[in-house]
């Protein structure tokens, strides 16, 4: 297998090709987790994987509580869809714990206290309400508890580690949080054997072809832990050296086969580009730190057969969104045009209804 095959059954796993799924959850499902920063910008990473949806969409989605939005994995914000939440975060806290503890020592903050407070915030959500970090610093300051904005943030993560709150309604542009036990129904527990083996399939299946250290990086979890999993979907799945790296993918792939570039714009964090760590084959060395910064920043890219040849930019003006593309180099015209329609489609998708 080549680099450029290697590139297109990513995008068809990755369901940036045709597909039949329909849904918001359906394709978060899918993906098995999808990272999930800056959230206008995120939406668009599910929002390109379906056809004629638009931003408001997956607010409804999100509102619904069909796809939840929360620390899971490593350490950062990712898309879930509600039924998984659960027996993935059951995988993530034992590896999730120490770092939040090691966020407490740096801001100097006193873990027993951080877990005296807890209760009140279980307390000021009862009841199914929605609750923003202001109206949930302003609640806790009326009770008394006085938190500058790093040690309340610091008192939602542990509140989110501990399994008691997940993002809940979007009050406008503003992120609330909820009860999980509220908002997210419960589900059959899975024994920790049976996450990892879950989790595994749906990374092999919605990001193959991939390593064991991109699956890894992925999920956060130990290579021992990772190793276990794959053993157990081993007859599943195909392997096949590709650069002196072993591969796995769906043993059942079939993938149409395709006569046209495939011209995509992505969001920041997209998974086609976070979620592997050897990425060598979808970005050229010399033009790496122009889109993936060294403290972790990925900024939204122009993407041609699955590689990144340039970023793009959103941008609004008299309340219509606007999309500017940057390439690396000179890019012939009839190569600019290609990504008329995906820029045709972006626009819409945030345009106000």
């Amino acid at each position: 297998m080549n680099h450029d095959e290697l590139l297109y059954i990513r995008l068809y796993n990755q369901l940036l090709t045709l597909h039949a799924l329909k849904e918001p959850r359906d394709v978060v499902a899918h993906m098995g987790a999808m990272q999930s920063q800056t959230l206008e910008m995120a939406k668009w990473a599910i929002g390109s994987r379906l056809q004629n949806y638009t931003a408001k969409n997956i607010t409804e989605s999100l509102n619904r509580g069909d796809v939840i939005r929360t620390h899971i994995l490593r350490p950062t914000w990712h898309f879930v869809a509600a039924e998984d939440l659960r027996w993935m975060y059951n995988l993530s806290y034992p590896r999730l714990k120490p770092v939040y503890r090691s966020y407490s020592k740096m801001l100097g903050a006193d873990e027993a206290v951080i877990y005296r407070y807890i209760p009140l915030v279980e307390e000021l959500l009862s009841g199914g309400r929605h609750l923003s970090k202001q109206e949930m610093g302003d609640a806790l300051t009326r009770k008394g508890v006085l938190l500058d904005d790093n040690h309340l943030s610091l008192l939602l993560s542990f509140a989110e580690l501990e399994g008691l709150i997940v993002n809940g309604e979007l009050d406008g542009s503003r992120q609330t949080f909820t009860l999980l036990e509220e908002w997210v129904p419960r589900t059959a527990p899975l024994s920790r054997e049976e996450s990892l083996g879950r989790l595994a399939r749906k990374y092999f299946s919605s990001h193959g072809p991939a390593t064991l250290q991109d699956f890894t990086w992925w999920s956060g979890l130990s290579i021992t832990e990772c190793r276990q999993a794959m053993e157990m979907i081993r007859p599943d799945f195909i392997r096949e050296k590709i650069n002196g790296r072993e591969c796995w993918m769906p043993g059942n792939l079939c993938t149409p086969p395709t006569d046209h570039d495939l011209a995509l714009l992505l969001a920041p964090f997209d998974e086609f580009v976070v979620s592997y760590k050897d990425r060598s084959e979808i970005i050229e060395e010399t033009h790496y730190g122009k889109v993936i910064t060294k403290n972790g920043i990925f900024s939204p890219t122009i993407t041609l057969n699955g590689k990144i040849i340039g970023s793009w930019k959103k941008s609004i003006k008299k309340n219509i969104p606007q999309i500017t593309l940057t390439f690396f180099g000179n890019v012939p015209k009839k190569t600019i045009r290609l990504f008329q329609p995906e820029i045709e489609r972006l626009e819409k998708f945030y345009a106000r209804s």
